[in-house]
Formats: structure tokens, C-alpha cells, sequence
């Protein structure tokens, strides 16, 4: 069970209840998952390179980075990509090969089910 909630982030926290709502409503487990992740401190968490989503996808799939997501690496697939927060150079590699950068709440709301999203992070 995780630790009581203790962010002083109003948004972070009100995006950690809609997550643990989307997995109690739809039973799925990613959003569940997702939401232990930003639950913890941030210091515990490593940043995800965009050369990781290159290696790591195929073209057109749904992946959440439950933190930030940095620039290192090239990108030549169309993803769909939702992350905590971006560098600049990552969210314009993502655009340039044809893909969209979300919030983890624009993702909640596109497939509230978990359906097809990987989890990287």
C-alpha cells in the first residue's frame, strides 16, 4: 500500500485522485500504477530519453511517462506520448515525427479503460 499522499502540488495531487478513480471505475490496472509512480519522491524517479521511446515502441502506440521526459536521441515513429512534463527539444521531436505530446489527464480522458497504453519509467 502506498505512503498517504504528502505533495504540496495542488495539480499533481488532483491528477493522482482522477487516476486512482480511473482504475477503480474502468478496473485498470495502469492507471493504478501510474498514480503509485507520481506518488513518490521525485528524486526516486529517472527522467525517460526519447532514444528510450525509440527503442522501447512500435510506431503508434499510447505510452505514459510518469515523469519527464528529456530530449537525448533521435524519434522517427508517430506516438502518442503523455508525460508528467517535457524539455522543449523533446516535445518538438515528438511533433517533428508526426506524433502528439499529452498531460497524463489529457491521456486519462482519451482512453480512460488504460486500453493499449504502455507504461515507461
Amino acid at each position: 500500500m502506498p505512503v498517504p499522499f504528502r505533495q504540496k502540488n495542488p495539480e499533481l495531487h488532483r491528477v493522482v485522485v482522477a487516476l486512482r478513480k480511473a482504475a477503480r471505475a474502468h478496473e485498470a490496472a495502469i492507471w493504478g500504477s501510474v498514480a503509485d509512480r507520481l506518488e513518490r519522491p521525485r528524486h526516486g524517479v529517472t527522467p525517460v530519453n526519447v532514444a528510450h521511446l525509440e527503442r522501447l515502441t512500435a510506431a503508434d502506440d499510447w505510452v505514459v511517462v510518469p515523469g519527464k521526459l528529456l530530449a537525448d536521441g533521435a524519434l522517427s515513429k508517430a506516438l502518442t506520448v503523455a508525460a508528467t512534463s517535457y524539455s522543449t527539444g523533446a516535445r518538438a521531436k515528438i511533433h517533428a515525427a508526426g506524433g502528439t505530446a499529452l498531460t497524463i489527464d489529457e491521456l486519462l480522458q482519451a482512453r480512460p479503460d488504460g486500453a493499449g497504453v504502455r507504461l515507461l519509467g
